[in-house]
């Protein structure tokens, strides 16, 4: 059974939105890997004072391909665990055939999948500029209150914000609807994945993590899902995030465990 895990981050976060899983995880005994997007490796606030243009270019291929290198460099599969447009690339990484098992935060929107209203809202800041293709857009401060971490008390946005947020390209919405990288959802040879919504979730919808939950259940591997109603999309940051982070250690444990003892029989 692996005991190593790689954190996926999403758009408009970077590694340090992690830090706070990563201890637990590494409490329980694994090594935790939780790589930036490339051009994405400095503090939040360096990185909006100063974003590396870098950035502006950077395309989904490109980040897949980033963590497919790190993937295939480990000494053995390890565990996936994404959130938002990480939960998507989980699921492109583990139709690759890495991964021991898969976990997908408030997934994005997935190719295949309708859209959700409330992904169609939060999408408006980014769409409604034509030429953020090119660009690295950078979150407002009423945005991420109103929608991104609305379920924060208020005391506690303005430093979430300060902490957490940095600058995304613009490009990585666009690659969602402009030939989309698309997944062969019964033909895939992947391992277990499990979908984890929030019923608060503005960004992602919980009802567009139960259609990627029907859509990815045609393959032949286990594919579990689990909405937490009272939860946000900064679920993991929010107060009970404890509770959403072992949920998704503990499934993935089971399913790592059930194929040890596959492969030992």
């Amino acid at each position: 059974m692996t005991k190593t895990i790689v954190l996926i981050h999403g758009a408009w976060l970077n590694s340090r939105s992690w830090e706070k899983v990563k201890a637990r995880y590494e409490a329980r005994g694994y090594t935790v890997i939780a790589p930036d997007w490339p051009f994405d490796d400095r503090a939040p606030q360096a990185l909006r004072d100063s974003p590396d243009p870098r950035l502006a270019r950077l395309s989904q291929n490109n980040i897949i391909a980033h963590y497919e290198a790190i993937i295939r460099a480990l000494p053995d599969q390890p565990i996936l665990i994404g959130h938002s447009l990480g939960g998507v690339f989980v699921q492109h990484l583990l139709a690759k055939g890495l991964g021991a098992a898969g976990v997908a935060f408030n997934p994005a929107p997935t190719p295949g999948v309708a859209l959700g209203l409330h992904a169609i809202v939060s999408a408006l800041p980014v769409f409604g500029d034509f030429f953020s293709w090119r660009k690295a857009k950078v979150m407002s401060r009423s945005f991420f209150a109103r929608r991104f971490a609305q379920t924060l008390p208020q005391d506690q946005l303005e430093a979430a914000y300060d902490r957490y947020i940095v600058p995304t390209p613009g490009r990585v919405y666009w690659n969602g609807v402009v030939k989309p990288l698309k997944i062969d959802w019964a033909g895939q040879d992947r391992a277990p994945l499990l979908l984890i919504g929030g019923g608060k979730d503005l960004i992602a919808d919980a009802s567009m993590t139960k259609a990627i939950w029907r859509k990815q259940s045609r393959a032949s591997s286990p594919t579990d899902l689990r909405i937490f109603e009272d939860r946000s999309h900064w679920t993991l940051m929010d107060k009970g995030w404890e509770e959403v982070a072992d949920a998704a250690l503990d499934w993935a444990e089971g399913q790592t465990g059930k194929l040890a003892q596959l492969r030992a029989a």
